[in-house]
């Protein structure tokens, strides 16, 4: 768990309530005047835009946290997010600015897991992570 202001926000079931598309736990982690921003799309939403571009968003979800780090009021999380019901997988690297205990903001950046490209496959260099 990560501890701000004395307050305490549960990280991990933050990301749950996301990944099960779970307006009412999601509403609860967030201050009403929340803003939160997609920067890879140029986005930026209110938190009921927000939870309906995430509950209404096809398909059905899981998580997995792969990093946390605290710095102030500031927690940052590197979320793998992944379909139950294909092979899409993509990683979210979130900034979430808290207030009294609750996200204020969140920025994002969305990216789409995949294989090597094929330019640097050729080069052999790197290896795989895992």
């Amino acid at each position: 768990m990560i501890f701000i202001e004395n307050m305490e926000m549960n990280i991990k079931n933050f990301w749950q309530a996301i990944v099960d598309q779970n307006a009412e736990e999601i509403r609860d982690f967030f201050k009403e005047t929340a803003m939160i921003r997609w920067h890879n799309t140029n986005e930026e939403f209110t938190l009921e835009e927000f939870i309906r571009a995430n509950c209404e968003y096809p398909g059905k979800w899981d998580g997995e946290v792969e990093r946390i780090e605290e710095m102030g009021n500031l927690i940052i999380t590197v979320t793998r997010v992944f379909s139950k019901e294909s092979d899409l997988s993509v990683h979210v690297t979130s900034f979430i600015s808290m207030k009294d205990g609750k996200i204020m903001s969140m920025d994002e950046y969305w990216g789409d897991d995949g294989e090597t490209p094929k330019w640097r496959a050729e080069m052999k260099i790197g290896k795989k992570i895992r």
